[in-house]
C-alpha cells in the first residue's frame, strides 16, 4: 500500500486569520494592542466593543477555542442589542462583522472536532452576508463549508459547496480567489480519480496566477500538477512540476509550501523504489514543519516515514511512527489521513504475524474508504483485505475483496484517463507557448510586413514541397497500417504474458505463505529466547534460508540454515530440510546437535533418492543446544554443530569474538561424509552468541562495489554489544542497507542472536 499524500490548500488559512484579513480594514483597531483592545470593550461606543471583541478573539485564535468562541458570541450579543436602532449604514457594518464572527466561530468548532456544528455555523454566516450582497465574503463562507464537507469524506458536497463558492467569486470579480477556487475543485477531481478535470481545472488556474503574478498560488498549483501525474504514474514528468514547484515556493518564502512539496517528491521517489532519496526529503519537509508547528503535515510526514521504515524492515520505527501519524489525524478529525495510516497499520501487522490485529485495521480503514467513494483508499484497503482473509483462511471474503480490489485498480488505469492526461498536457503546453507569442506580436508584424515580397517565392516552394510530403506521407500512412496489425499481435501476446505472470506470481505468494507457516512465530521464540532476534531478509518473495526451533527434554533447540539457491528452488529444498531436522527431534528423540545433523542428513539424502534425477541440493547450517542450569534456572550450558557455518561468542566485556568452527561438510550427498561434531560451551551471563547464513557477509555493497566478508560483520557486531537484541537487530539491518544502497540484494539472508 501505498502512502498517505499531504496536501495543503493555498488560502486554506481563510477559514479563520485571512478571512479576518480582508475584513479587518473596516475596523477601528487593526493596529491596536491586546491592552487597548480590552479597554475598548469597556469605554467605546458599541460598534467599537464589537470590533475590539473580535479582534481579541482573532489574536487570541485556536490556542484556546473555547474562550475564542465566547468572544465572538459577546460580539454577536452585543451586535443584536444594537442592531434594530442603528442607520442604514451601520446596520450594513454590524451585518458585515456578524457574518465575520459566526464564520469564525465555525473556523474554531472545526477546530475542535465538531464538524456538523462547524456547517451550520458557516451556513449562517452566509446567510448574514448574503442579506447585504457580499459576494466575496460569501464566498468564503461556501469555501469553509467545502473544506468541512471534505474532511469528513463527503466529496459530492464538497465539489457543489466549492463550485458555489467560484461562481460568486466570479460575479465578485477576484481573479486570485477564482484561481484559488479552481484548484480547490481540481483536489476533489483528483481524490474521486477524474484526472482530466482535475488537470483542467489546475491549468485554468495556474493561467490566472501567473497573470497576477502570484508566486504563492503558483506554487501550489505547479504543486498540485505534480501530484496529479504521479497519481497517474508518470513520475518524470511529476518531479519535473515539483522541481518548479519548490523553485517557486522558495522565492516566494512559502516555507509550508515548501515542506510539502518535498514531501511529494519524496512519496514519488518511494514509488520507483529510491527509498534512502524518498526518507531524506521526508525527514527535510518534518523538521520544516516542526519548526512553524503544522500538525497536519507532521502527520503526513511520520505517515511516509512510517511506509519507508517497513519497506526498510525497521518494523518498531514503522508502528511507532505510524501511531504519531495516527494520533493527529484523529485529533483533527482527518478521515483520509486516518484510513491511510490505519492501512499502514494493517500491513505492518500482517507482515508482523498478527493478521487478527491487522483484520482490525484493514476493516476500519475500508468502512472509512467506502463510506467516503476515496478510490484510492478503496485500493489500498481491498488489497490489504485479500492477503489478510487468505492468511485467515476465509477464501469466500479474500475472493469478495479481490474483485473489489481489481475493479478500483482498473478504475485508476483507464485508458481514458491516460489519453486525456496527454491531451492536458499538450494544452497546457500551447498556452505556455502562446502567451510568450502574444508579447511578441508587435515585433513579429513588423517582420511579417517586411517579408510581404519573399513571400510568394516561400510559396511556389512550398507548394512544391508539399506535394513531395504528400507523396512521403501516402507510404507513412501504408507503413503505419503495417505496423498498427504488428502492435495488435504485439498487444494479445503481452496481454497473454501478462496473465501467465500473475498466475506465477500469485502462486508464488501462496507458496511465501506456506513457507511462513513453518517458521516459528516471534511468540516461541520470544517465550524461549527472551534476550534474541531474528533478521529474516529473503532476496525474492520466497526464500531458501530459513529460522528453525524446538523445545525438548529442558533444552532449547535453534538453528539458521542455508539451503541450496534462493526463490522458488531454495524454499522447496528449505521444506524437506525443515521436516528433516523436525524428524530428528520428534520421531527419533535427538537433542544432541550433531546426532539431530547426522540424522536429518540421513532423512534429506533417503528424500531426494526417491527421485529419478540425481539430485546434490542440501544445506548449511548452525545448530545450537541450550540447556537450563538446574541451579540458576538460566541458560548456561550451549551444545553447536555446524554445517559449513560457524558459531560466534562474545562474552561478556570482550573484545574479540570466540569462534567456533563448523564440520565442513553440508547437509546432503558428499563425497567422504563424517560424523557431525557436538561442541559444548558453558556461558556466563552476560555473553552473546551469534549464527547466521551466508547472505550478509557475501552482500556487494560500498563505494566499490565489494562483498561487506565476515571481518566487517565482527567489527559491527562488537562495536553494537551494549545495545539490546533489537537495538542490535535494527542496526545490523540498517548497516546492511547502507552498504548495500542502490545494488541489488544477491542472497537470502538470516541472523539470530542471542543473549544469556
Amino acid at each position: 500500500m501505498f502512502l498517505q499524500f499531504y496536501r495543503v490548500f493555498y488560502l486554506a488559512e481563510l477559514k479563520n486569520s485571512a478571512f479576518i484579513l480582508f475584513f479587518f480594514p473596516c475596523l477601528l483597531f487593526a493596529q491596536i494592542n491586546t491592552d487597548s483592545l480590552w479597554r475598548a470593550t469597556k469605554t467605546g461606543n458599541d460598534t467599537s466593543r464589537i470590533n475590539a471583541y473580535i479582534h481579541l478573539g482573532s489574536s487570541m485564535g485556536k490556542k484556546n477555542p473555547d474562550s475564542t468562541i465566547a468572544l465572538y458570541q459577546i460580539a454577536l450579543k452585543i451586535n443584536s442589542e444594537v442592531f434594530s436602532n442603528s442607520d442604514i449604514a451601520t446596520k450594513k457594518r454590524l451585518k458585515l462583522l456578524e457574518g465575520l464572527s459566526y464564520n469564525n466561530i465555525g473556523s474554531m468548532l472545526e477546530h475542535k472536532g465538531k464538524l456538523v456544528e462547524a456547517i451550520e455555523s458557516y451556513k449562517t454566516s452566509y446567510s448574514t452576508l448574503n442579506t447585504i450582497s457580499d459576494y466575496e465574503k460569501m464566498s468564503y463562507s461556501l469555501l469553509n463549508i467545502g473544506f468541512v464537507y471534505k474532511l469528513m469524506g463527503n466529496t459530492d458536497m464538497a465539489l457543489q459547496y466549492f463550485s458555489q463558492s467560484l461562481e460568486l467569486r466570479k460575479m465578485a470579480g477576484n481573479k486570485k480567489l477564482i484561481a484559488n477556487s479552481y484548484s480547490h475543485i481540481a483536489g476533489i477531481y483528483s481524490q474521486t480519480n477524474n484526472i482530466p478535470k482535475a488537470i483542467e481545472n489546475e491549468n485554468m488556474a495556474l493561467k490566472i496566477a501567473r497573470e497576477e503574478n502570484d508566486m504563492k498560488l503558483e506554487g501550489v498549483v505547479l504543486n498540485d500538477l505534480a501530484l496529479l501525474y504521479s497519481r497517474n504514474g508518470e513520475t518524470d514528468q511529476a518531479l519535473k512540476y515539483y522541481d518548479e514547484a519548490f523553485s517557486v515556493r522558495l522565492r516566494a518564502g512559502d516555507k509550508e509550501g515548501q515542506a510539502q512539496t518535498l514531501l511529494n517528491m519524496g512519496s514519488a521517489y518511494v514509488r520507483v523504489k529510491k527509498l534512502d532519496k524518498g526518507l531524506i526529503l521526508f525527514r527535510k519537509a518534518l523538521a520544516s514543519l516542526q519548526s512553524i508547528n503544522q500538525y497536519r503535515g507532521i502527520a503526513a510526514a511520520y505517515s511516509n516515514i512510517c511506509y519507508v521504515m517497513k519497506m526498510k524492515g525497521q518494523i518498531d520505527s514503522s508502528i511507532y511512527y505510524a501511531k504519531q501519524s495516527l494520533a493527529i489525524y484523529e485529533k483533527a478529525g482527518d478521515i483520509n489521513g486516518k484510513c491511510s495510516v490505519l492501512n499502514n497499520l494493517a500491513n505492518i501487522s500482517l507482515d508482523n504475524s498478527q493478521p487478527k490485529i491487522a483484520l482490525k485495521y484493514a476493516e476500519e480503514s475500508y468502512k472509512i474508504a467506502k463510506s467516503s467513494g476515496n478510490v484510492y483508499m478503496l485500493k489500498s484497503s481491498t488489497g490489504n483485505l485479500v492477503e489478510i482473509y487468505n492468511s485467515l483462511n476465509n477464501p469466500k471474503k479474500a475472493l469478495e475483496m479481490y474483485k473489489l480490489h481489481i475493479q478500483m485498480r482498473d478504475s485508476l488505469n483507464n485508458e481514458d484517463n491516460q489519453k486525456a492526461v496527454a491531451k492536458q498536457q499538450a494544452k497546457y503546453e500551447y498556452e505556455k507557448q502562446k502567451a510568450l507569442d502574444d508579447a511578441e506580436h508587435e515585433k513579429q508584424l513588423a517582420i511579417e510586413q517586411e517579408a510581404k515580397e519573399k513571400q510568394k517565392i516561400i510559396t511556389y516552394s512550398t507548394a512544391g514541397g508539399l506535394a513531395l510530403v504528400a507523396l512521403f506521407l501516402v507510404f507513412v500512412f501504408n507503413r503505419l497500417q503495417v505496423t498498427k496489425r504488428q502492435k495488435i499481435v504485439i498487444q494479445e501476446a503481452h496481454y497473454e504474458l501478462e496473465e501467465k505472470n500473475n498466475e506465477i506470481l500469485d502462486s508464488i505468494a501462496y507458496a511465501k505463505r506456506i513457507q511462513n507457516a513453518i517458521l516459528p512465530p516471534s511468540k516461541l521464540v520470544k517465550e524461549y529466547l527472551k534476550e534474541s532476534f531474528i533478521l529474516y531478509k529473503p532476496k525474492d518473495i520466497v526464500a531458501g534460508d530459513f529460522y528453525w526451533m524446538e523445545h525438548k527434554d529442558g533444552k532449547v533447540l535453534f538453528a539458521a540454515a542455508d539451503c541450496t539457491g534462493h526463490g522458488v528452488p531454495g524454499a522447496m529444498v528449505s521444506v524437506i530440510c525443515n521436516n528433516g531436522l523436525n524428524r530428528s527431534v520428534r520421531e527419533y528423540n535427538l537433542t544432541e546437535p550433531g546426532k539431530i545433523l547426522d540424522k536429518t542428513r540421513e532423512i534429506v539424502i533417503q528424500e531426494f533418492e526417491k527421485s529419478e534425477d540425481e539430485v546434490k541440493d542440501g544445506m548449511d547450517i548452525a545448530l545450537c543446544s541450550l540447556a537450563v542450569s538446574s541451579s540458576s534456572g538460566a541458560y548456561r550450558e550451549l551444545q553447536y554443530a555446524g554445517a559449513n557455518n560457524p558459531l560466534w561468542i562474545i562474552r561478556k566485556g570482550a573484545k574479540e569474538i570466540e569462534e567456533i568452527k563448523a564440520t565442513k561438510q553440508p547437509i546432503g550427498k558428499y563425497a567422504n561424509p563424517e560424523l557431525y561434531i557436538t561442541h559444548t560451551i558453558e556461558l556466563q551471563k552476560g555473553d552473546s552468541i551469534y549464527i547466521f547464513s551466508d547472505g550478509y557477509a557475501d552482500q556487494f555493497g560500498g563505494e566499490k562495489g565489494k562483498k561487506f566478508k565476515g571481518a566487517n560483520f565482527k567489527k559491527l557486531l562488537l562495536s553494537i554489544q551494549n545495545e539490546s537484541m533489537e537495538k542490535q537487530k535494527e542496526l545490523i539491518n540498517e548497516a546492511f542497507e547502507n552498504w548495500r544502497g542502490e545494488l541489488e540484494q544477491i542472497d537470502d539472508v538470516c541472523v539470530i542472536g542471542v543473549k544469556v
